[in-house]
């Protein structure tokens, strides 16, 4: 079934509409594989977890999707998934169809409508929907788009040994809009930079080197896209649980506490770029820890 605007979560944060494009729901076995620490029994642990980012038998729920915005008079796509048509090794990654360039479409945002594509690091399920296939060439998605990312991430990647996973995924979904000219390298100071009026980039490294949060605000009102500092909502009860692609888990530890701590008590809209919905919330003390109170989509 297409998607229809009506079907499309959104946020309001003051006169920016944010936009969930969905698409795919990861399976079962990821959460063990991705965040070994949250146990069944760290998981039932957390109530207010259940019933919408685990279930009653401590399974984590994790999604694929991407943020789309206008600021600043930009249209604004954040991450792009794993797209369609990928050779990967993770078989849940593999060769997906999905319905997400219809789901863009239907929220207002057609491929060839989007300015700016912001990548919060580059990874398989962050970059994949950059390319499209056209008569067996990979291609940029948004024609007409900037693609931007991190100088530091980038650098990163230019001087990593790469095993043949990476490597292809680099081929197909990053190389092809570095070499098209669209790809636009950012140097993001610690107390961030501003990209355009409305949207700024945060530095929050560790499970990369470059990774970047993206803030929104708008009319006195804030939001902040996670990308992967956070991975699932479990990591607010416990900062320390870190993920098995995590480079430096270290600094991810401290980035994740660190950026929490800043967030708890305030208004702050966070939006989780794994989070099953209800996706977003804000962050509230809970003794030593956090925890999400979720805000429902429009």
């Amino acid at each position: 079934m297409s998607a229809t605007p009506a079907t499309i979560p959104s946020w309001a944060v003051g006169d920016i509409t944010v936009h969930r494009i969905d698409e795919t729901l990861l399976p079962p076995a990821t959460g063990p594989w991705l965040l070994p620490d949250a146990t069944p029994d760290v998981v039932a642990g957390q109530d207010w977890l259940r019933p919408h980012f685990a279930d009653d038998e401590g399974v984590l729920r994790i999604d694929s999707h991407s943020f789309a915005f206008t600021a600043g008079g930009l249209r604004v796509l954040v991450d792009t998934g794993i797209g369609n048509g990928k050779t990967r090794a993770n078989p849940a990654w593999r060769n997906l169809r999905t319905d997400y360039l219809e789901r863009l479409t239907a929220a207002g945002f057609p491929p060839e409508s989007v300015d700016l594509v912001v990548l919060t690091h580059l990874h398989a399920d962050h970059v994949g929907w950059n390319t499209r296939e056209e008569n067996g060439v990979w291609v940029p998605t948004f024609p007409r788009a900037r693609y931007l990312t991190s100088r530091t991430e980038r650098e990163f990647w230019a001087g990593y040994a790469m095993e043949d996973a990476r490597r292809m995924m680099f081929e197909d979904s990053v190389l092809p809009v570095e070499e098209a000219g669209l790809l636009d390298l950012v140097d993001v100071p610690a107390e961030g930079t501003e990209i355009a009026p409305g949207l700024r980039l945060l530095p929050t490294p560790g499970h990369t080197p470059g990774h970047l949060a993206v803030e929104l605000t708008s009319g006195g009102e804030t939001a902040l896209i996670t990308g992967d500092c956070v991975h699932h909502p479990v990591q607010f009860a416990r900062p320390g649980i870190g993920a098995c692609v995590d480079i430096d888990p270290e600094r991810s530890e401290a980035t994740r506490r660190s950026l929490l701590g800043s967030l708890a008590g305030t208004d702050t809209l966070v939006l989780g770029t794994h989070f099953a919905p209800p996706t977003a919330g804000r962050v509230v003390a809970d003794g030593s820890a956090y925890r999400l109170l979720p805000v429902p989509a429009a």
